[in-house]
């Protein structure tokens, strides 16, 4: 990590529900919690949680210096509406493979 910049992950308590376009796409109680200096905090799902079924891969690839490279995924007419990181760097170990959306239902 750079100087000042922290990133933090623990398993959250509450549940995280995403709808997009009126389809529910993910529904979970355990998602993982990342709160990351400048960021918003982000709700990262379990891939059985999310309906994969309903997204597209994306030809989009991001790379964060701080998690690695992330792959995305659209759904209908949204593109990179979802993304994860599969293979994250290892202070960000936990989120291998969890799914992440811009917008979330928490309750």
């Amino acid at each position: 990590m750079t100087l000042g910049h922290t990133i933090t992950i623990e398993q959250g308590t509450r549940r995280v529900r995403v709808v997009h376009d009126g389809q529910v796409l993910a529904e979970s109680d355990r998602p993982l919690v990342l709160r990351e200096t400048g960021c918003p905090v982000r709700y990262y799902l379990p891939p059985e949680d999310v309906r994969l079924d309903l997204l597209t891969p994306s030809a989009t690839h991001t790379h964060c210096p701080f998690k690695g490279d992330a792959s995305y995924w659209s759904h209908g007419g949204s593109a990179d509406l979802v993304w994860a990181y599969p293979d994250p760097k290892p202070d960000v170990a936990a989120i291998k493979d969890h799914l992440c959306f811009y917008e979330v239902e928490v309750s």
